[in-house]
């Protein structure tokens, strides 16, 4: 048995209305394609649904038996295609993003937040990881999406702009540079640096920024995380590079912490595999993401 959704709401229109006419101005057809369709509906079933003359459409016994039935039928369906969109819009799930370090301290909570005030019955899940581990994350499916930054090898990914981060100078109260308002990439040079190492999506930037300078420093540590960065260069083992995202430094600590010039920075992005779609919940959170200012104190 052959039939549609919209035959059926065409004989509906008819039955209700008692005019080919009338039916097709409520359904948004012409009258000709009401006809066809209960013609068509008619062959389908095997069984003539309307009588018709040349001054009314009156149902015939089938007809008549059918259209509570149908009503009914096509009511709960109405009710439950409601029901999915309502469900929709509710973007209720589990969403999981990929997140560096930095990142997770400064502009997470405010993802987070917004996103339980906007959308109470999703679920957000932050994985706190380099930047290796994040962009390995996204590729493989693990995660929804990532807000790290910008990754030099793009193939694969969708790539939208959020925010930038400048680099900045930290070192103890009682170096030579800690008295100056600004330091200068070039004073760098010959300088005993701890650094982030390579699983840092900084690292490769710092790397590039200061053979672009012509800087030559002394790298003498390289470590995982600015936490332990902080206690290297406030322990005298040396200064270093860090995104502005690193900050506040720790409290009561003897380091400071100063703008580099030229101004050299970072691209904060959100990033998602490119052959995969969103479920509605993260396309959702993908949006407010994409929107929601960030606050002055926030971006450094």
């Amino acid at each position: 048995m052959n039939y549609t959704l919209r035959q059926l709401r065409v004989f509906l229109a008819v039955a209700a209305h008692g005019s080919f006419s009338r039916a097709a101005d409520a359904v948004g057809l012409t009258q000709p394609a009401v006809s066809r369709g209960v013609a068509e509906l008619e062959d389908a079933l095997g069984v003539r649904l309307l009588d018709r003359t040349t001054r009314e459409v009156v149902l015939t016994d089938a007809g008549t038996a059918l259209v509570p039935a149908l009503e009914r039928l096509l009511g709960q369906l109405d009710d439950t295609l409601e029901e999915t969109r309502q469900l929709g819009e509710r973007y209720r799930g589990r969403v999981v993003i990929a997140s560096a370090p930095t990142i997770s301290a400064r502009l997470m909570p405010l993802y987070v937040s917004a996103c339980a005030s906007q959308y109470p019955e999703i679920r957000l899940f932050v994985r706190d990881n380099v930047q290796a581990d994040g962009l390995e994350q996204i590729r493989a499916g693990a995660v929804d999406f990532g807000v790290l930054i910008d990754p030099l090898a793009r193939e694969g990914l969708t790539i939208a702009p959020l925010a930038t981060d400048p680099f900045c100078f930290v070192c103890r109260r009682d170096h030579p540079l800690a008295q100056a308002e600004s330091v200068p990439w070039s004073a760098l040079h010959g300088e005993r640096l701890v650094l982030l190492d390579f699983a840092s999506g900084s690292r490769p930037l710092i790397d590039r920024i200061l053979a672009r300078h012509g800087v030559a420093p002394q790298v003498v540590q390289e470590l995982g995380h600015s936490a332990s960065v902080f206690g290297m260069v406030e322990a005298g083992i040396g200064a270093s590079v860090l995104p502005s995202f690193s900050l506040p430094l720790p409290e009561a600590s003897p380091l400071v912490s100063r703008p580099l010039t030229p101004r050299e920075e970072r691209s904060i992005v959100m990033v998602r595999r490119e052959d995969r779609s969103l479920s509605p919940a993260a396309a959702a959170v993908w949006e407010l993401v994409r929107n929601l200012p960030i606050p002055a104190e926030a971006a450094g």
